[in-house]
Parts: structure tokens; sequence; C-alpha cells
């Protein structure tokens, strides 16, 4: 499945209005869904379809919303509801997330019905009961094209801090011709660099959020200014100067975002085989010295494009556990203990000496190839196909095995990797 993205051009106040109407209607319908579930044990996803049409007919507003829209609501209850349930079956201490309630919803999905699309791509018209009207699409030749020759199953409407856009998801599988490369690289993600491979090349985080906190702290004193304590409706400047605020936050995000689907592109065409260190963000940034730093470096995000970019280029992408890889010795294997402030490895049993980034790398690589049953010598630099079929563990990645609709999927277990051997890859059972 491809998402591509249009902005919504050319309406009017009252039409944006009408989709402000769509957006909030549909935050109702899940709220609702939601209640109907906590107030009656043993409530599925049938009752939550059957709930939206009793909705419908007590409420003029919701009636007004396209039948489709309202099922898509009950759809996002379902799943915050079943993800409770999966979290609750998982062992382990911890918060299971138990749904709730939305307060600001920006988002109203349509699947086949409530919307028209004009013949040449130009434009979409929303014929639900809102009367939102027709809009100019914003986008580029290739996803214009892409809306006119393939299926889209679904069409969200998104509200954001500098308009509306239109999100169209199609039924469509992304497949690139990759060529072998004969290369494989380990990454071992950092604060000091964004990440360092096993040759002890790095590459340093932009860090969008530090650049921008002088700008965002400037509008935001703005926003603090003009806000009125116990007034419940603020006024217009207020609204306007929190709009500026959310679009300093847009930026942000959005340079984030392309900086880490631009390098995770590069890494996966450069290499066939890539291992990055699967960190637990979720427990770093409990760390309050370090969360904004975190945070800011957008491991995740990097992360999960390495997995979908090596889905398309049909590359090999390893999640490798983070457990000792800064410890121990890539070359002798004895751990060594080091804090956040050694940033040298120096192994007393071995004697080598290397940047602690560049050891947690080599052990990543090392790591990876042993799950894909692929033996590496990291002395002499060759490495060939196991004696033994690979049995991949749960944290393998890999991008020419697992579901078209998924971004990241498991590696099929007992699958030989091919070796490399004079610069190209032969098939090890031939």
């Amino acid at each position: 499945m491809l998402v591509r993205e249009a902005k919504l051009l050319n309406g009017t106040p009252e039409q944006y209005q009408s989709l402000d109407e769509a957006i909030r209607t549909a935050q109702f319908v899940r709220n609702k869904c939601l209640r109907h579930w906590m107030d009656n044990r043993g409530v599925g996803k049938k009752e939550l379809y059957a709930l939206c049409k009793h909705l419908a007919a007590a409420f003029e507003f919701a009636k007004r919303l396209n039948s489709s829209a309202r099922q898509a609501s009950a759809e996002r209850a379902w799943a915050a509801i079943s993800r409770f349930y999966a979290n609750c079956k998982k062992k382990g201490v911890g918060k299971k997330g138990y749904p709730r309630f939305k307060k600001n919803c920006r988002s109203v999905e349509y699947k086949q019905s409530g919307w028209k699309l004009s013949p040449d791509g130009m434009a979409i018209t929303f014929t639900d009961g809102n009367q939102a009207g027709t809009f100019a699409l914003y986008c580029n030749g290739e996803a214009r094209r892409l809306l006119l020759g393939s299926k889209i199953n679904r069409v969200r409407v998104v509200r954001r801090a500098d308009g509306y856009y239109a999100q169209f998801c199609l039924d469509v599988e992304r497949r690139e011709p990759g060529e072998s490369t004969g290369k494989r690289v380990g990454l071992d993600l950092g604060l000091h660099h964004f990440y360092t491979d096993q040759d002890g090349n790095t590459v340093d985080c932009p860090k969008p959020l530090r650049r921008a906190e002088k700008r965002l702290k400037r509008q935001q004193r703005r926003l603090s200014r003009r806000f009125r304590k116990g007034v419940k409706a603020q006024s217009k400047r207020y609204l306007k100067q929190k709009r500026r605020v959310g679009k300093v936050h847009l930026k942000v995000q959005r340079q984030r975002r392309d900086w880490a689907s631009k390098l995770a592109r590069c890494v996966v065409v450069s290499n066939d085989i890539v291992a990055y260190e699967d960190l637990p963000v979720r427990n770093l940034v409990r760390n309050h010295h370090l969360a904004k730093s975190i945070q800011d470096a957008a491991w995740s995000l990097f992360t999960r494009w390495l997995d979908y970019y090596g889905k398309v280029w049909g590359k090999v992408v390893v999640a490798v556990p983070p457990e000792y890889t800064t410890q121990e010795c890539s070359g002798c294997g004895y751990r060594v203990k080091k804090t956040l402030s050694t940033r040298t490895h120096r192994c007393p049993k071995c004697g080598l000496v290397l940047c602690r980034d560049q050891n947690a790398a080599l052990n990543i690589l090392r790591r990876a190839l042993q799950m894909l049953g692929v033996e590496w010598n990291g002395t002499q630099g060759h490495w060939g196909t196991a004696s033994r079929e690979g049995t991949l563990g749960e944290r393998g990645t890999a991008a020419g095995e697992g579901r078209p609709n998924s971004v990241s999927a498991l590696v099929e277990p007992r699958t030989r990797i091919p070796a490399l051997k004079g610069g190209e890859y032969v098939n090890s059972q031939g």
C-alpha cells in the first residue's frame, strides 16, 4: 500500500469550516464507540458498526457525515481496543495502553464513497452531507499519475498548521530494481554521532529542534502573553499566534523526516545487508537529561525508513538487540564496562584500542550475520556461507520477504542467504 499526499487549495472559508465539521463529527463517533465499549462488556467490532447507524438516526450532524466515514471512525476506536487487548496478553509489567477519548482529532477518513476525483486528477469533490465541495489538489506529477492509474482504497483529510491535506491510500506495492553492491554495514546509533559504521565512518545529526529552539521560544512567549486566563474562548490574535507556533513545530518535523528518509535511502541502496542497533527508545527517554536530544535524533524514524526501503529494494535489513554491543570487545569478546563519558574501547585481554562506537558497530554486524547464518571473519575481512541453515531470530527484518502492507517484516525462517565471493553473490545451494 502506498500513501500519496496532496494539499487542498482554492477553498473558501466556508468549505474549510465544513471540513472541520466533518473532523469533529468523526471524533464524536469514535468517542461514542469507545464509551459504548466501556459501558457494555463483550462488545465487538460488529456492535460498533451497528452503533454508527443509531448515531446517525439520533444526531443530525452525525447523519451528514458519510456512512463509510462513520465506519472508519468506529474502526479507529476498535483499533485502540484491540491494541489494548494485545498488550494485556503480552507478558511483562508496564502500561497496557487503555483506550482514551480523543480531544483534538485532526483527521477524517473516507472509504470508497463520500468523495469524487476529477478525470484529470486536478481536483477532488466531497459529496457527503457536510457539503465541503471541490478543492484543487497540489502535488507533483508522479503522485498525480499514481492517483489516476491506481485503485484508491481510502481518502484521509488531515488538518495541519499550514492547511488541509488529502492522503490517498493506493492499492499499489512499491518495488524498485536494486543492484547488488556486495557491501554490508553495521550501524551503531548514538548522540555524539548519529551513527557510526564498522569502518569508523560517522554521520552527524542535524538537530533540527535545537536549531529552531530560539525561534520557537520567541513564538511561544508571544503566545503566552496573548493567553487570557479564565476565558474559554480566546481572542483571534491568540489563535493566529497558536497557528504560528504550530508551523514552527511542523517545519521541524518535516526537516527531521526528510533527513531521516534520505539518509536511510542512501544506506540501503549502497549496501546489501544493513544491520542496525534496535534501541529501546521508550525506555531511554526516561532519562530527563537526554530525553530532548534523543527525541531530536529520531532513531526510531530512521530505523523505520531502513525497514521500508529494505523491502522496496529487496535488501536485507536486520535489527540487532543492543545488549552488550558496546561492552563486548569486537576482537576477543571480552566485556569491558564503560560509562557514557568513555569514548575509547581498550580491551585489557587482547589489547585492542578502538572508538567505542566503531567497536559496537563491528559487534552489531557480527551478530546480524550470525542471525542470517553467514560467517564473517572480522580480522581478515572476508565472509562466506555458514555450514548450517540459518535459524533467524524475531528481531531480524528482511526486505525481500514479508507482508506487502507492512513497512517492516520478519525474515522468513530457515532462509539461506547467498554468500559473497570475489565481489559477487554466489548461491550456497548451487
